[in-house]
């Protein structure tokens, strides 16, 4: 196993300084180099050691402090080109883009998922109110049309970048969701923390261009790809608790799907 250190790099003037990395290639390995430093690039892209904007340096320069040749980096950095993590910048270098946020197909919560894969979630709430629930609300969560809901929306975003649009909608007699707790943590989080049970739940994935004003949120062009998803959940008694509408960029966010054949 022969560790490959990377030394910290300052990055253009107003980004940070990168932290050291370091590699364990296994030259030994019938797995290519490339694919190995591939993946440990993107590894540390995923986990947040680099970032947005963080500079790795010409593909000359890559060899030379890696050890590695020429080739061998070039190919390793084009299949993150491809996969969109790097982009190559004339006269810059090879820089991170973002990493592309993964989430299995379960009843979990964003935010937890965001945690547990180390991207460093954030949230800005943007509307938390109680309103008359509109005819499909009210149908998803059994209720009469007009009937007082508490209706939530919010920012989430990974190292400083938006990754979602979210919009909540509760029965207003369920819980008190303070804004300040919300920009704290998950909403899931605080359902469980009020002694509610998530079971299980009813789920709809789609995609749609985004509108200007979705684009504007999401920091993407009008019409840009979005995927969907529309949930509603329901306690250990059965009862609807949350009815979820929410847009994702398609660009940096993507489901996991496991299927399972049947005999």
């Amino acid at each position: 196993m022969s560790p490959v250190h990377r030394t910290p790099q300052r990055t253009a003037p107003g980004d940070r300084a990168l932290d050291p990395v370091t590699f364990a290639l296994d030259r030994s390995s019938p797995v290519p180099l490339y694919y190995q430093l591939a993946r440990h690039l993107e590894a540390a892209i995923q986990r947040g050691a680099l970032v947005p904007g963080d500079l790795l340096g010409n593909e000359v320069d890559l060899s030379v402090r890696l050890g590695l040749s020429r080739p061998t980096v070039r190919q390793a950095i084009q299949s993150l080109v491809d996969k969109g993590l790097l982009v190559r910048r004339r006269g810059v270098g090879t820089q991170v883009v973002h990493s592309q946020v993964r989430r299995p197909l379960e009843l979990s919560s964003l935010y937890d998922d965001l945690e547990s894969a180390g991207q460093g979630p954030t949230t800005r709430v943007l509307r938390n109110e109680r309103i008359a629930a509109p005819a499909d609300v009210a149908a998803a969560l059994g209720l009469p049309e007009g009937a007082e809901v508490v209706v939530l929306e919010r920012l989430r975003s990974t190292h400083g970048r938006p990754v979602a649009f979210l919009r909540n909608h509760l029965p207003a007699s369920l819980l008190e969701p303070g804004t300040v707790r919300l920009e704290s943590t998950g909403l899931y989080r605080l359902l469980r923390a009020a002694g509610i049970v998530l079971h299980s739940a009813r789920q709809s994935i789609g995609a749609r261009a985004a509108s200007a004003e979705e684009g504007a949120l999401l920091q993407e062009p009008e019409g840009a790809a979005l995927l969907t998803m529309r949930r509603t959940a329901y306690d250990d008694a059965g009862r609807p608790v949350e009815h979820g509408s929410h847009v994702y960029r398609a660009s940096r966010y993507a489901f996991d799907f496991q299927l399972l054949v049947r005999s």
